[in-house]
C-alpha cells in the first residue's frame, strides 16, 4: 500500500543525500581522466593490414571514410608464372565531423586494419581539420591498447575442436592405411 506523498518523501531523500556528499570535480587539462581500458575514443589504421579492399567505406553509414588507390603489377617470380596485381593505398582519410563512431568500420574490415584508440583529444578549431589522413590514423595505431588475455578456464571453441577431431581422424586413416 502506498501512503500518498510516499514519492515526494523518497525523492527528498534522495536530494539529502546527494546534497551532504562532497562534490568531486575533475579537473581536465591538469589531471587525465581513468578511461576505462577498451574505451572508444577514435578510429586507427594499421596502413599493412589495409588492402584496399573498400568494405569500410562501402558499410560506413555516414560516407566518412575516403580511400584512393592504384593498381601496381607484381612481376612473376616464376619464369612460367603470370605477373599479379595488387592495390596499393594512396590516401586512408576519415572525416570526424561526419563520423558517429558507430564502430561498423571497424567490424566489417577483414583483414583487421582499423581499431579503436583510446585517444580523444583531437578537437580542432576548424571543422575542415577534422578530416584525418593515414599519417594521423597511423600515430593514433600506436594508442591502441592490447587486446586482452583469453581465459585459460573458458571452453574451448567449437570450431578449433572439431578441426583437431578431424586432424585425429586423418591421422588415423593414413596409419591404418601403411
Amino acid at each position: 500500500m502506498n501512503l500518498p506523498g510516499s514519492g515526494l518523501a523518497k525523492g527528498l531523500a534522495v536530494t539529502l543525500r546527494t546534497m551532504t556528499r562532497k562534490t568531486v570535480t575533475a579537473q581536465y587539462p591538469d589531471t587525465q581522466p581513468l578511461l576505462p581500458p577498451r574505451s572508444r575514443g577514435v578510429i586507427g589504421l594499421l596502413e599493412e593490414n589495409c588492402t584496399v579492399c573498400m568494405l569500410c567505406a562501402r558499410e560506413c553509414p555516414d560516407w566518412c571514410i575516403y580511400i584512393d588507390s592504384h593498381k601496381e603489377t607484381l612481376p612473376a617470380a616464376d619464369p612460367n608464372a603470370r605477373a599479379r596485381t595488387r592495390n596499393v593505398l594512396d590516401r586512408f582519410a576519415i572525416d570526424f565531423s561526419l563520423c558517429m563512431y558507430c564502430g561498423i568500420c571497424i567490424e566489417v574490415c577483414p583483414f583487421d586494419a582499423l581499431f579503436w584508440s583510446p585517444e580523444f583529444e583531437y578537437a580542432e578549431t576548424d571543422i575542415r581539420e577534422l578530416t584525418h589522413e593515414r599519417d594521423k590514423l597511423r600515430e593514433w595505431m600506436w594508442t591502441v591498447p592490447a587486446p586482452p588475455a583469453l581465459d585459460p578456464a573458458a571452453e574451448e571453441p567449437k570450431e578449433i575442436a572439431a578441426a583437431q577431431k578431424a586432424a585425429q581422424k586423418a591421422a588415423a586413416a593414413a596409419g591404418d592405411a601403411s
